[in-house]
């Protein structure tokens, strides 16, 4: 990386290591701001293992007294906040947006030399709040820090949450709730809105030292390229394209999927209206806002192309001198998603049917079941549960009908590759997750939390946190879909 950018600084009390490349950036990618104390700030949530693995020390941090670094009322040692300028396309309109209650408190550098951002949300007013208030409620800030924590265990590319800290301040929404900060741990907060904030201010030399940013900190394999431009769309279109199969094959549902909400690192980003689905419905939409389905469950693979498309539209003044053949490139790479998403979801298909070798016929199979799953109103993760036994095997669970067809199908294709059945089970149980964020689960653990009780968040993390081991002892109520008759679930931005 460029020393001129990239810092490396030596370790500071508790750990911190924070240095401040973002900031060397072009003035107008970022303001610096000043913190907005709280009240009565209280840490509710620690994540011991995450500070472990940053290399801070987890005993100092997980006390009381840390609470006014989490909250906002203190700034860790080396700490420089600044608010981040983005736009994005929301719901298909474009809007000039930016970190409106949120601080980036600096870049920490892990023993292992790994360069993460470290940011506040929920910490106040920002330069981008556009009239709002810049404060978080408790009830999202935990939900982020579950998901993000769980989509961390299910081996999925996501933004993590060091602590949760309660402001002792109320926030007003439609009714007045617990305020909280979430501290948040990223790759990095470069979104394709980013590229589409600087696009829009018709900045072509900050949009080409971004590029060159983008590519040294996340693909410096890539440097080099005749056009960095063109490569590191490539780059972002192979991240999204494999980071929205991974969804898909746990049967996660993002929300709102905005183009400020698709990082570059190719991390899930922004924990708003987000859910899994129990019975498998290709429309599934839990977001309360999204009437139209944008961002249903099976539209997301083709959201992520268009908003690949938006980022080809804000990189195109860099892709090619000749305007033509720039589309031409541009082109290239957006029509390109189809099959790297088809190569990862298949890829990833394959492993929950315990599939070592490909042939022409696995994407029908794979079609097939999940147009069964549909007909059946089967539970999506015990259906490929249920596969993943002995007993499956070698006979169909499903009973009669088209699962039951289709089981024969299954086992024929089994059949014909080298692999013995311990091989095949010993596969299916890595990629099909015993354990998901039940959303009803979710919900009783927020509400317990707010109202001063937080014994059933940890129950739920704890189930959370080895979600492929089938021998960890569960309650039954974390492996089971809401009991029939509740009411469609429904979430809600928490903004």
């Amino acid at each position: 990386m460029s020393e001129a950018i990239f810092q490396t600084p030596g370790p500071l009390a508790n750990g911190w290591r924070l240095d401040h490349s973002y900031s060397r950036l072009p003035d107008l990618l970022h303001k610096p701001w000043r913190l907005s104390p709280v009240q009565s700030p209280s840490l509710v949530l620690f994540n011991r293992p995450l500070a472990l693995s940053l290399g801070l020390d987890a005993d100092a941090l997980d006390t009381a007294d840390s609470a006014a670094v989490f909250a906002g009322n203190t700034l860790p040692p080396g700490a420089l906040p600044l608010a981040q300028a983005y736009a994005g396309h929301q719901f298909g309109g474009f809007t000039n947006l930016g970190d409106g209650r949120a601080l980036l408190l600096g870049e920490h550098i892990t023993p292992a030399g790994q360069r993460l951002d470290i940011q506040l949300k929920g910490s106040g007013a920002t330069p981008f709040s556009r009239g709002g208030d810049g404060r978080a409620a408790l009830g999202p800030m935990l939900r982020e820090h579950i998901i993000s924590e769980a989509m961390h265990a299910l081996g999925i590319p996501t933004t993590r949450s060091l602590a949760v800290a309660a402001t002792g301040e109320p926030v007003y929404r439609r009714e007045t709730l617990q305020g909280a900060v979430l501290t948040r741990v990223a790759a990095s907060h470069i979104r394709i809105g980013t590229f589409e904030f600087l696009s829009a201010h018709e900045d072509k030399q900050a949009l080409a030292a971004l590029v060159n940013y983008t590519l040294e900190r996340h693909f410096p394999d890539r440097i080099g390229a005749e056009s960095p431009a063109l490569e590191l769309l490539r780059c972002a279109m192979e991240r999204q394209a494999s980071l929205v199969a991974r969804w898909l094959n746990v049967g996660f549902v993002h929300g709102v999927m905005n183009t400020d909400n698709a990082a570059l690192s190719g991390e899930t980003i922004d924990y708003g209206p987000c859910a899994f689905i129990d019975r498998y419905a290709p429309d599934t939409t839990f977001s309360s806002i999204d009437r139209g389905r944008r961002y249903a469950y099976a539209n997301q693979p083709p959201i992520a192309q268009w908003n690949i498309a938006r980022l080809a539209e804000a990189l195109f003044p860099l892709l090619h001198p000749e305007e033509a053949r720039g589309l031409e490139l541009a082109n290239g790479v957006i029509e390109g998603f189809q099959d790297e998403f088809k190569r990862h979801w298949l890829s990833g298909m394959r492993s929950k049917l315990g599939l070592f070798n490909e042939e022409q016929g696995d994407e029908t199979l794979s079609k097939d079941l999940l147009n069964a799953l549909e007909e059946s109103g089967a539970d999506f993760t015990n259906a490929f549960q249920s596969l993943s036994s002995e007993a499956a095997l070698q006979s169909s669970p499903f009973g009669d009908g088209a699962l039951a067809t289709w089981h024969a199908d299954w086992s024929a294709r089994r059949s014909r590759q080298p692999q013995t059945h311990a091989e095949c089970l010993q596969l299916m149980r890595k990629h099909n997750p015993r354990v998901i964020p039940r959303n009803h689960m979710v919900e009783a653990a927020l509400a317990s939390a707010s109202a001063g009780d937080l014994a059933p968040t940890h129950r739920l993390l704890a189930a959370l946190s080895d979600p492929y081991n089938a021998e960890a002892p569960r309650e039954i109520a974390y492996l089971e879909p809401a009991p029939s008759g509740s009411a469609p679930y429904k979430t809600f931005c928490g903004t």
